[in-house]
């Protein structure tokens, strides 16, 4: 019996000491979110944590072992690195996807049509959601995790178009080359389909992608209206014309109005708090008075 007691103990305390270490990781990678691109000195990061320099050095060097890191070679100073990036991009996706979904499904139980949401990365619009509806002929032209240039596509252009006019202009030039796999458009194409869109407040994609297909989308805009998401409804053309497309865009505006409150207050919610060492202290001292 003391032989396994004192294994259990043993366990325990290999376990608290893991959880002490992610824990002290947590906070060296919360520090490094307020810098610029120069990073921040080992020393700064101590400072912010309120850890040793010793313990910074030995898990800064870990986590850019694992690419969560980097450190200029030059400065010697710390930033997150790309590894995270690719985390975390990953994880709002499938997030900002969990978020949409309930909404992904009225639309494609209202329409009979196949709902998708997006998001912007980059020069890129990417599916991260997609709903088919009970309507024999589905219209299923975007995989999730399938990317196009912003603009190409109704999801894509209603992201661009609510974009600043040098964002814009700095998507479409970048993607010049990427646009050669689109030959049905062109630089002035896109601009003007951007005027349109802003115009009347939606996206219509009239069979350009892929013929006899069409496709409405809208905008998800937060309170300084620029664009979180876009929500897209795509059919056979013969279901998306005439006087069905104001109400289809008046679901898909109504549905966005809602998720963007919902996107808005979650991403408040979850925001990283970056706290200082005397806030850590305070935390731990009311957890001892509670117990």
């Amino acid at each position: 019996m003391e032989l396994i007691a004192d294994e259990a103990l043993e366990r325990g305390g290999e376990t608290a000491a893991a959880v002490k270490t992610i824990d002290r990781a947590a906070k060296l990678l919360a520090a490094l979110v307020g810098e610029d691109e120069r990073g921040a000195m080992l020393s700064d990061v101590a400072r912010r944590t309120g850890l040793g320099k010793a313990t910074v050095h030995r898990l800064l060097g870990a986590l850019t072992d694992v690419g969560f890191v980097a450190q200029d070679a030059g400065t010697r100073r710390y930033r997150l690195g790309v590894g995270l990036g690719l985390l975390a991009t990953t994880a709002r996706h499938r997030h900002v996807g969990a978020l949409a979904y309930p909404f992904l499904e009225r639309i494609a139980r209202i329409t009979a049509d196949t709902a998708y949401v997006s998001v912007r990365e980059g020069l890129s619009a990417v599916c991260i959601g997609r709903e088919v509806g009970s309507f024999p002929i589905r219209t299923l032209s975007l995989e999730v995790g399938h990317r196009r240039p912003l603009g190409i596509g109704s999801g894509s252009l209603a992201l661009l178009s609510f974009l600043s006019d040098a964002e814009i202009d700095a998507a479409i030039a970048g993607n010049r080359h990427w646009l050669e796999d689109y030959p049905r458009f062109d630089a002035d194409l896109l601009r003007t389909l951007v005027t349109e869109t802003r115009r009347y407040g939606f996206a219509f994609n009239d069979g350009r992608v892929i013929p006899g297909m069409n496709a409405i989308a809208v905008p998800v805009l937060d309170g300084e209206g620029r664009p979180l998401a876009s929500l897209s409804v795509a059919a056979i053309a013969e279901r998306l014309r005439g006087e069905r497309i104001p109400e289809v865009v008046q679901l898909l505006q109504r549905e966005a109005a809602e998720l963007a409150a919902l996107m808005q207050s979650d991403f408040a919610d979850n925001a990283i708090q970056v706290s200082s060492p005397e806030d850590h202290k305070a935390k731990r001292s009311t957890r001892g008075g509670s117990r």
